[in-house]
């Protein structure tokens, strides 16, 4: 496994090393002791959670407040996505700075986003399996979430706007300046 920082402080991109041969292949897709040896965090995960999208379905920005908020580690199966985190904490060097990352099953990149991190992906295939691993159970009286849209967030998600697909509780969230939060760094 190989990671690399991102521009973000916390959050980081996984390479696993694979192995191809002419019956398929095989990775180990996480390894708690490796994790923490490259990363420096343990995060103990306690939720999987999957999803399944055509298209130009855009799933986000979504974030669970504290003390409910979760670290995640998110990976695609099936397809290819855009998959972007935005930090969130307030006082961070890098509050409202975006990293996006194409993850798709040929390259079998993770990514881990850190607790205090909106997160939210885009499907560029015609159908992606889009995986995830939580590191707090779900909390729906404390989720919350920043428009995909932010002007001030400038995030160029590669797809026309008019063939995104968009859930109405998605599309009536706030940006950032607007919603809730309550991450400190």
């Amino acid at each position: 496994m190989k990671v690399e920082k991102t521009n973000l402080e916390g959050c980081f991109l996984i390479k696993p090393k694979i192995f191809n041969d002419k019956r398929g292949f095989f990775f180990e897709s996480f390894n708690a002791q490796k994790f923490f040896d490259l990363t420096g965090t343990s995060p103990n995960f306690v939720q999987d959670n999957q999803s399944s999208s055509s298209y130009g379905v855009l799933r986000g920005l979504h974030y669970q407040l504290a003390p409910y908020s979760q670290a995640k580690l998110v990976s695609v199966i099936q397809g290819e996505v855009l998959d972007v985190c935005v930090d969130i904490r307030e006082g961070s060097p890098t509050y409202g700075k975006s990293y996006s990352i194409l993850l798709n099953e040929e390259n079998k990149h993770q990514l881990y986003i850190p607790r205090g991190f909106a997160h939210g992906f885009v499907v560029t295939s015609p159908q992606a399996l889009f995986q995830y691993k939580c590191d707090n159970y779900y909390a729906p009286d404390h989720e919350s979430g920043i428009i995909y849209d932010d002007p001030e967030l400038q995030i160029s998600w590669g797809i026309d706007s008019e063939k995104l697909i968009v859930s109405e509780k998605d599309k009536n969230l706030l940006p950032l300046k607007d919603a809730k939060n309550n991450f400190i760094y």
